[in-house]
């Protein structure tokens, strides 16, 4: 009887050298550049101790400037700029008893954080800040801001989302079980949270393009908030079909106005307020899907994926998604990332990413410049 002789490994052969180099390049992030920056002023100032700065909330001003919230043993709210003679983060203070920020809005001339506690959930705010003026390179100095605090949501409630209204005017927030809105031009100490309507606080809310705030109500369909009018409308939109119970995130085209989200399944949507749901545009690699923003040409960056997350693309040019693999970043700080919070778009339309994680940094993600025919 003929024994079979086991094929010998050849590392030099042609399949074996493409396999390495798909483990080598193609597992950490394929195209574009990452950056991963401490929670601090490099040099200067000590980073957001370790089980403190896990990013779970960030939002920004038009002239670019971030802002962001931490969650773990103590809350921290911080403030970034990495543009112009800057690339610094500076912690603004520690809300009392907080142990993790829901949300950060910049609305009126304020930042409102939204921290849950012991208390249950509520509402903080600190003045924006003008760092333009500012050469961290030769020259810096810095202020901590006094902390206003607003009291709770609603009886001792956590919050789960908050986002800005329309032109930044107001904030509208979600608790486990109620509808809080704020007028964002008031007086700090002016400032007072008020109960809009009763619906069911389930993963994070969006503004429409209407002037509607959409969350997640019960059963397979969306609650819509007027914030013009201040009522609630339950079940007002039917989300697709077998979008399951994943959490719900969303990402906004500040262009088209299109909302994306995501089902259990990792099947991307988008939603126009007057138009409804898409049907399936794409999947992301690996489910759920986690933090999302768009860039200012239409594509889609985010997470997804448990413990370690995966980053994809999705360009609505091509309609297809695509697998940029795991975070990794050799500028600034040498480090991978595996979970993240939240993402915004930044000034010049690059994405954001605060990273969920011990040591938490904020990761600047530069997408690849498509190449002309590529172009929509």
């Amino acid at each position: 009887m003929q024994t079979k002789t086991k094929p010998q490994f050849d590392p030099e052969s042609p399949k074996i050298k493409a396999y390495l180099d798909d483990v080598h390049h193609g597992t950490f992030i394929k195209e574009g550049t990452m950056v991963a920056c401490a929670t601090c002023f490099p040099g200067m100032t000590t980073p957001i101790p370790l089980d403190e700065c896990h990013i779970t909330a960030l939002d920004g001003t038009p002239h670019g400037t971030l802002y962001g919230g931490t969650s773990g043993r103590q809350t921290h709210l911080f403030i970034a700029l990495f543009h112009g003679l800057s690339n610094v983060v500076l912690e603004m203070g520690m809300p009392e008893g907080a142990i993790e920020t829901a949300a950060v809005c910049c609305a009126g001339s304020r930042v409102f954080a939204f921290v849950n506690g012991a208390r249950g959930g509520r509402s903080v705010s600190v003045p924006q800040t003008d760092l333009f003026g500012e050469d961290f390179i030769q020259e810096w100095g810095y202020t901590r801001p006094v902390i206003a605090d607003h009291g709770e949501c609603s009886s001792g409630e956590p919050v789960v989302h908050a986002v800005a209204g329309p032109e930044r005017k107001s904030v509208v927030a979600v608790t486990s079980r109620h509808i809080v809105t704020i007028d964002a031009m008031a007086e700090a100490a002016n400032v007072k949270l008020n109960v809009a309507g009763e619906v069911p606080g389930s993963g994070r809310i969006a503004l429409g393009s209407r002037g509607g705030v959409f969350g997640r109500d019960a059963g397979n369909s969306l609650w819509r908030f007027d914030v013009a009018k201040g009522s609630v409308q339950r079940h007002a939109v039917t989300l697709p079909k077998g979008f399951g119970d994943a959490p719900l995130t969303w990402a906004t085209d500040a262009a088209s106005g299109l909302l994306y989200t995501a089902g259990a399944d990792g099947n991307i949507y988008s939603f126009h307020e007057g138009k409804g749901f898409s049907g399936v545009l794409a999947q992301a690699p690996l489910a759920p899907v986690g933090p999302m923003a768009v860039t200012f040409d239409g594509r889609l960056f985010g997470f997804c994926g448990n413990e370690m997350s995966k980053m994809f693309g999705f360009d609505p040019a091509t309609s297809k998604a695509v697998n940029l693999g795991v975070a990794a970043s050799v500028l600034e700080r040498r480090r991978y990332g595996y979970t993240f919070g939240d993402a915004v778009t930044g000034r010049d339309g690059e994405i954001v990413f605060g990273e969920n994680d011990n040591g938490g940094h904020l990761w600047l993600y530069f997408p690849r410049i498509k190449a002309a025919g590529a172009r929509a």
